[in-house]
This record gives C-alpha cells, structure tokens and sequence, in this order.
C-alpha cells in the first residue's frame, strides 16, 4: 500500500497553532498487518470528517508489519475525541492484540508548516 497522501477535512485558520500527533505501530504477524490495512478504510473515512482535523496521512509496509500516522489537529481535545469515537476506538481495541510495538510523539506547530514532513515525524519516533 504506498502512502496515503495529505488529506485536509478542514480548512485550518492562518498563523494559527496546530497539535500533531505521529504514531508507528508493528503488528506481531502478517495476519495483524492484513487486519490493520483491513480496517484502515473505515478510520481513514472517519478521519476525513473528524471536527478540528487540519490534515493526515499514513504510511503502510505490510509485508514488515510496520505502518505509520502523522495527523494535524486543531486542539488535542479534537484528538481525543477522534481517538475515543467513531470506528477508531473499537478499531484500535481490536487491533491492540496484533500489536508488536507501538510509539506515539505529540508535538507543535503552527498551520503555515502544514502540510507536516514525514522525515520529521519519523525522526522523532
């Protein structure tokens, strides 16, 4: 699956500060990954209606079990209530016996920076 490109939901205000969220997780088998991109639709969907998401992307190497996040977020607030609504939380209840390893960075930024640069995200997992 090559990467999904930077999908903006909504329009972020200018010179405004934005929240960014990366993540890495690595599932323990090639049956977990096939689950993850399975699922990844459904989330992807949601995410693209979040309120107070300013942009996202994923990266995916199923055959190395390995997939990676970078979103931008209005308010960690915003975050939070993506995280804990909508299909990703039994997505990411479902998923929490497949995974190998997870990491998360937060970090900020303002929204001139947007879209987010993976060399950084991945830098700082």
């Amino acid at each position: 699956m090559p990467t999904l490109p930077w999908t903006m939901p909504n329009i972020p205000p200018d010179h405004a500060e934005v929240h960014v969220f990366a993540s890495r997780f690595e599932t323990r088998t090639l049956w977990g990954a096939l689950r993850f991109l399975a699922r990844t639709p459904g989330v992807w969907r949601q995410v693209s209606r979040a309120p107070g998401a300013y942009g996202a992307t994923l990266k995916a190497a199923p055959l190395r079990r390995t997939f990676w996040t970078l979103s931008a977020w209005e308010s960690p607030a915003a975050l939070k209530a993506f995280a804990h609504g909508g299909v990703h939380a039994p997505t990411a209840r479902g998923l929490a016996p497949q995974m190998r390893d997870a990491k998360f960075a937060t970090w900020t930024v303002t929204t001139d920076d947007l879209p987010l640069d993976w060399a950084d995200a991945l830098r700082r997992l």
